[in-house]
């Protein structure tokens, strides 16, 4: 290769690398404002319900067809359709393209709908399965039982949501797709409130029950706010049945082992949740677990979706592409500056959260049927689930990497492994009695860790490297910086509790000096120390807000 063309190569992989950071840049917008929203919902029913009867059987039942959505829709359906519908746009036509994307949908309504169904007619089973706890209570079983039926056409709504976003984000359209899960939870909220407060006393549903058929609101919302999108590529949804079609058959074959693959962190939570459902707190009396892991793995999902999924999003497009065309240095090269950006913001959200976990929770949820007990409880499930977000962030890139190569069961043996070691070995039944509810939220941190490691160490050797040490360097230094800023945000708020010792004002006081401290001390660490990635997340800061500048100017 001549001077010339390694330096045209260079050059490509830097435009690809800045193209998937402004991507995400932009997609990481959008899902602030999704997580923002979502956490006034948690608030919401947080303030209505504490951490009580109601909220643990709504949480549950929300978190079933919330595991099928993340194993399904969201997780096999994407990394299964997004690099087979992108070699379809690359190598074939767009009508090619359009009519396997019309076959894929129709397969879902089918399908899903009729996983629905079952959901609903097994309602009672399911809720025993995963929290046999809940007969303990009078009450809190039917009450989970009737919300599940409710909720169960959620599924059907968000699995064509999330193929919708495929399709747009393999057309290179990232903001609205990110920006509908807003819709999901404004939609959600302000519905459910209308139906348990203002119309549910008319027609006999209970104030929990009306947030329940707000989530269902909330889904369609999600998925007609990305039609109209998806109209103007020029994609029309015309039923079509085919099963005998390549493309349909190829992407089946991959979802098998993609729902595995896809398994292990979704799981894991769902074992989390049965053995917290049978914790009886010794403070309370009640089963109050349930509520504190379940907002603690929420408060978790902040940083992980503005960070592991729009990374992973905006990056699953760009290596599907260079897997098509076969450039697989283009390959390594994406994969390796994706990762490198997901360290480089996961790692001080990880020390962050760990550090003023408690005051974050306070400040937000604490009040009403919130108490102080529940905000220190949540905090410490909190503080171990910090502990495996690096892993969780890293598995939304690398999991999707193997079906760009059309490498399915990789990441499905991996995942089975994960769930065992979880069950058996770390083991959520010894954990517990030492740990408590904490102990659930180190077993699948640390599962999310070894997961990430044994993927990536498979990947490297399949590919011929991903940079490693280029890789390896910055992650240290990293580190590095998130120890420093870790120790200006401890000292910042060792200084909020002697301006305000008790109460809200603490927690309120100690988020507005740490968190600038933390955010100046680690950003201009970085630059000390020459840290790559750093320019990378500029970049995809910077031209976002360049172009709303513009327009309003």
């Amino acid at each position: 290769m001549s001077d010339t063309d390694r330096a045209g190569a260079a050059l490509r992989q830097r435009n690809t690398a800045e193209g998937v950071a402004r991507s995400a840049g932009i997609t990481s917008v959008a899902v602030l404002a999704s997580r923002l929203t979502g956490l006034a919902r948690e608030m919401a029913l947080a303030r209505l319900f504490g951490a009580g009867m109601a909220n643990d059987a709504f949480l549950l039942a929300f978190r079933i067809p919330n595991l099928t959505r993340d194993l399904f829709a969201e997780g096999a359906l994407s990394s299964a359709f997004v690099p087979t519908f992108v070699e379809y746009l690359q190598k074939k036509t767009r009508a090619d393209a359009a009519y396997l994307a019309n076959l894929v949908a129709t397969a879902i309504i089918v399908v899903v709908g009729a996983v629905c169904l079952l959901g609903m007619a097994f309602a009672p089973e399911l809720v025993n399965l995963l929290a046999p706890g809940f007969h303990q209570v009078p009450g809190k079983f039917e009450m989970a039982v009737a919300m599940t039926r409710i909720m169960s056409p959620f599924l059907l709504l968000v699995a064509l949501a999330a193929q919708v976003m495929g399709i747009l984000n393999a057309c290179n359209r990232f903001a609205l797709p990110a920006l509908s899960s807003s819709m999901f939870n404004v939609g959600s909220l302000l519905f459910g409130l209308f139906m348990g407060h203002i119309a549910g006393p008319q027609i006999g549903i209970s104030a929990i029950e009306g947030m329940a058929w707000g989530v269902v609101f909330g889904g369609a919302l999600q998925l007609g706010a990305q039609i109209p999108s998806l109209v103007r590529e020029g994609f029309h949804f015309k039923p079509a049945l085919d099963f005998h079609h390549p493309g349909l058959i190829h992407i089946c074959k991959l979802m098998g082992p993609a729902i595995l693959g896809n398994a292990a962190v979704q799981i894991n939570v769902m074992v989390n949740s049965n053995f917290a459902s049978q914790i009886v707190d010794p403070v309370t009396g009640l089963n109050g677990p349930v509520t504190w892991v379940g907002c603690a793995f929420r408060f978790m999902q902040l940083p992980l979706g503005l960070f592991g999924v729009a990374i992973g999003g905006a990056t699953l497009p760009a290596i599907s592409r260079a897997a098509a065309n076969g450039d697989m240095d283009d390959f390594r090269r994406t994969l390796s500056r994706s990762l490198g950006l997901v360290f480089l913001l996961t790692i001080p959200s990880s020390a962050g959260l760990s550090v003023i976990g408690d005051s974050i929770i306070g400040s937000l949820f604490e009040g009403g049927a919130f108490r102080d007990y529940d905000t220190q409880q949540t905090a410490a499930a909190l503080a171990w689930f910090a502990v495996g977000l690096v892993g969780y962030a890293a598995l939304k890139i690398l999991v999707p990497a193997f079906y760009a190569l059309k490498d399915s069961r990789t990441p499905m043996y991996i995942s089975l492994i994960s769930i065992a070691t979880n069950y058996f070995i770390v083991s959520n039944m010894t954990q517990v009695h030492a740990f408590g509810h904490a102990g659930l939220a180190l077993s699948t941190a640390a599962v999310a860790i070894s997961g990430a490691i044994a993927q990536f160490i498979i990947l490297r050797n399949r590919v011929g490297g991903i940079y490693g040490r280029a890789l390896f360097s910055s992650v240290m230094k990293i580190t590095f910086a998130a120890a420093v800023m870790s120790f200006g945000v401890w000292a910042a708020a060792w200084l909020a509790g002697q301006i305000q010792p008790v109460g809200r004002g603490r927690y309120l006081a100690t988020l507005a000096l740490a968190i600038p401290t933390g955010l100046a001390l680690y950003y201009y660490t970085c630059r000390t120390l020459k840290i790559e990635e750093m320019d990378l997340a500029v970049t995809a800061l910077a031209k976002p807000l360049e172009r709303l500048r513009a327009r309003i100017r």
